[in-house]
């Protein structure tokens, strides 16, 4: 029988049964639990908004967004979202699925740490965004009801969640300072990282190779 949780179906294709193993096993079971939120927060916002949107991309988006915190799959040279939606483009085409589909779920990932500008793109890369900000950030708590809140983390426990999530993003950006430049991880360095200092936007225009 389908897996339901909160009246959200899990998609159930040998796709996402496959990208779900892969992510069990590459990744803790604290990005786990956390991905599978992801999903149905962002199910749960779309039903809410009445958007029409693809559950398998929106599932596969979800799953892979934070693979680039997993030892596995993590680069020292671009920012973790890129090595999760680089990870799920590869998945998706070695499945035979190419261009937009494949392009949209990268642009899922890759944005999902990029405030605002995600919400104004396809439904998929619109709700991982709200999945994240809802499982992460509290944003959008409200729009959940009680039950559909209970239900999920029922099914997808988050205990003691918001200080161990910081600690493994800590741990997978903490080698690439530089990849947290203009972006909302630079926050969690500060707060981490002894003697991280974030690159200034400004003293970069300023001291650039540009005479004035």
């Amino acid at each position: 029988m389908r897996e339901m949780i909160a009246d959200v179906k899990i998609p159930d294709s040998a796709l996402a049964r496959e990208a779900t193993e892969l992510v069990r096993e590459a990744a803790p079971p604290l990005l786990f639990h956390h991905s599978r939120r992801v999903f149905l927060w962002g199910s749960l916002r779309g039903r809410e908004q009445k958007l029409g949107y693809d559950p398998e991309l929106l599932y596969l988006g979800a799953m892979f967004h934070g693979l680039g915190l997993a030892k596995r799959f993590r680069r020292a040279d671009q920012r973790f979202e890129i090595d999760g939606a680089d990870e799920a483009r590869r998945f998706l085409h070695a499945h035979g699925i190419t261009g937009e589909p494949a392009d949209r779920v990268w642009t899922s990932i890759a944005l999902h740490a990029t405030p605002e500008i995600p919400l104004h793109m396809a439904p998929e890369i619109a709700l991982v965004t709200r999945g994240v900000e809802l499982d992460v950030l509290g944003i959008g708590y409200h729009a959940i009801s009680d039950e559909q809140r209970a239900a999920v983390v029922a099914a997808h426990p988050r205990p003691d969640f918001k200080i161990p999530i910081l600690a493994a993003f800590t741990e997978g950006i903490e080698d690439r300072p530089d990849t947290t430049f203009g972006n909302v991880k630079a926050d969690v360095l500060a707060h981490y990282v002894p003697g991280f200092r974030p690159t200034d936007f400004v003293e970069v225009i300023k001291n650039s190779d540009w005479p004035e």
